[in-house]
């Protein structure tokens, strides 16, 4: 099948549906027709995305889309997240030693293009991952692959069958959760290498070749149930059925997700059934949705954290009492009765409810004086001024305007410096930030995505090539950073449980993280949405068991 042509015959229903869409969020008023019976359209802010690659993409609302679009060695099993299961991956053994997982595939697997997918693809895809090192690759390195060695350590030793080779016994748990993230995703290697670019070594990059990696940007080469066909930035992006998915296939034809990032905008596109699903509702528009008959709730717990950090680069916020302070200057009790209520729950650790270890303490309270008291010993009695890079949609934008309110009250100047996702998050990852909002979900299950990411920062200059949340607020933390790496290699549940604990402990009384609260994703939808089922995590938002009646 000619893969151009099949992209332009799908491209005039997307143009079409974008300009309904574009009309109702203008405020044109289209005579109703409802969408079509084989479409489900969302409205969801998806300004996060900045690429399909699933080499680099790191970010929400494309975890989403590449967990739909393509298929890793095993997936996180929703129904009991205690355990992953078989993705391409039949069965799995793991080697005594602990050193070696072979994976033997189902047969009979196809991409999307119709090319077969085999163990060298998933090798290959291991090899680029590696070899580009682009931001989600530490899931991969912290196993001990490199450049040098990944052809050797992640092979394929027939068509059917892939051999991991790790550094350490670690907790074979720990390995099978970090492959079901996205970076694990399974890659049609010639597809892609037909997309590659040519390079000349150097000394800032050894290999001949860009592993596809501009093509990859915008365009697709999965197995998954759902073919991504078209994406364009901060405007729409548009899934259609992959009929050479191998497990059951999708109910519908098409999915679009549309870019709305206004509550109030969706909630009247949803009344209006101009779409099916509205997906950034905040409480009082979810509140609205839920009172009306023709539309109905779902809502799920997720492994995602919102959090306001504070960059140690500023010599102000690096002060041990600055940074304390400010978890005082958090009006938890108020955001939580107002800005997230039905959305989210007041959370003060980093680890998400429900995942090994976590740790429920709650110490902070919104108190001006104490904060004061602790201003003042850190030789700022008189308060100081700070930018805050906050992106321009719900919640954040409340609790940003909150915090600026409650800290000034401490003589905090806060300056919001408001931006789209791709802004936002390019300057937060260049560590070009006083302050900065977040919202983090777990690259898989288990504790150590979260204790990484907050508690581990492996090397704190500018050009390190682990770039963990840590880093990225330039908290350097050797000592926690070593207790991280020993929790890997505790097979002991309780045990391992009690060092994510301290760990946390560690994160509430010195950290430059405040944490604010545990998202509970809410999605609206028509009546006529069936099957419908929010996931734990975003990539396990499955789109396949939707259908419309």
């Amino acid at each position: 099948m000619n893969r151009e042509k099949t992209t332009m015959r799908i491209r005039p229903l997307l143009v079409s549906a974008a300009f309904s869409l574009l009309s109702v969020a203008a405020g044109i008023a289209p005579a109703y027709a409802g969408t079509p019976a084989d479409t489900l359209v969302q409205a969801w802010a998806i300004d996060d995305t900045i690429t399909l690659d699933p080499a680099e993409s790191f970010e929400l609302s494309p975890a989403e889309f590449i967990g739909n679009g393509y298929d890793m060695l095993v997936r996180l099993d929703i129904d009991d997240t205690t355990k992953v299961k078989g993705g391409v991956a039949d069965s799995w053994t793991v080697s005594d030693d602990g050193l070696t997982y072979t994976f033997k595939l189902k047969p009979g697997i196809k991409f999307a293009s119709g090319n077969p997918l085999t163990a060298e693809d998933v090798a290959w895809s291991f090899e680029r991952v590696v070899k580009l090192d682009k931001s989600p690759a530490f899931i991969l390195t912290q196993f001990g692959l490199t450049g040098d060695n990944v052809t050797e350590k992640a092979k394929a030793m027939d068509a059917g069958t892939f051999v991991l080779t790790v550094d350490k016994a670690y907790a074979p748990s720990f390995v099978l959760n970090c492959l079901t993230a996205t970076v694990g995703a399974v890659l049609d290697k010639k597809l892609v290498m037909e997309h590659a670019e040519a390079k000349t070594p150097n000394a800032d990059y050894k290999y001949d070749t860009d592993f596809g990696y501009a093509w990859m940007k915008t365009n697709y080469a999965g197995s998954g149930p759902f073919k991504i066909r078209d994406w364009r930035a901060n405007e729409i992006l548009a899934m259609e059925r992959n009929d050479n998915y191998y497990g059951e296939k999708p109910k519908l034809a098409r999915v679009i997700y549309r870019h709305v990032k206004e509550s109030a905008t969706q909630r009247l596109m949803l009344e209006a059934g101009d779409v099916d699903v509205a997906r950034n509702l905040d409480p009082g528009d979810l509140e609205a949705v839920t009172k009306n008959a023709d539309l109905a709730v779902t809502s799920a717990p997720k492994g995602t954290v919102y959090y306001i950090s504070l960059n140690q680069k500023n010599e102000k916020l690096a002060k041990p009492e600055v940074r304390e302070a400010m978890k005082y200057l958090v009006d938890y009790d108020a955001i939580g009765a107002t800005l997230i209520k039905g959305i989210g729950e007041i959370r003060q650790t980093y680890q998400a409810k429900g995942v090994l270890g976590a740790l429920d303490a709650s110490p902070y309270k919104f108190d001006v004086a104490k904060a004061k008291e602790l201003l003042e010993k850190a030789g700022l009695k008189d308060g100081f001024s700070v930018t805050f890079d906050v992106r321009n949609t719900q919640p954040v934008t409340g609790i940003a305007e909150s915090f600026q309110q409650t800290a000034g009250q401490a003589g905090v100047k806060v300056e919001i410096i408001p931006g789209d996702g791709k802004q936002t998050l390019t300057k937060y990852r260049a560590r070009n930030h006083d302050m900065y909002i977040g919202q983090w979900g777990m690259d898989y299950w288990d504790p150590n995505s979260n204790a990484e990411a907050f508690t581990s920062n492996p090397n704190n200059a500018d050009d390190a090539a682990v770039k963990t949340l840590a880093w990225r607020n330039a908290w350097d933390i050797p000592q926690l950073t070593e207790q991280v790496k020993a929790a890997l290699l505790e097979r002991d549940n309780d045990k391992r449980a009690d060092m994510y604990k301290k760990l946390q402990q560690e994160a509430l009384d010195t950290s430059p993280f405040v944490m604010i609260f545990q998202q509970t994703e809410v999605a609206g939808m028509r009546g006529s949405v069936k099957g419908y089922k929010l996931g734990p995590s975003f990539d396990s938002n499955f789109l396949a068991p939707i259908s419309k009646e």
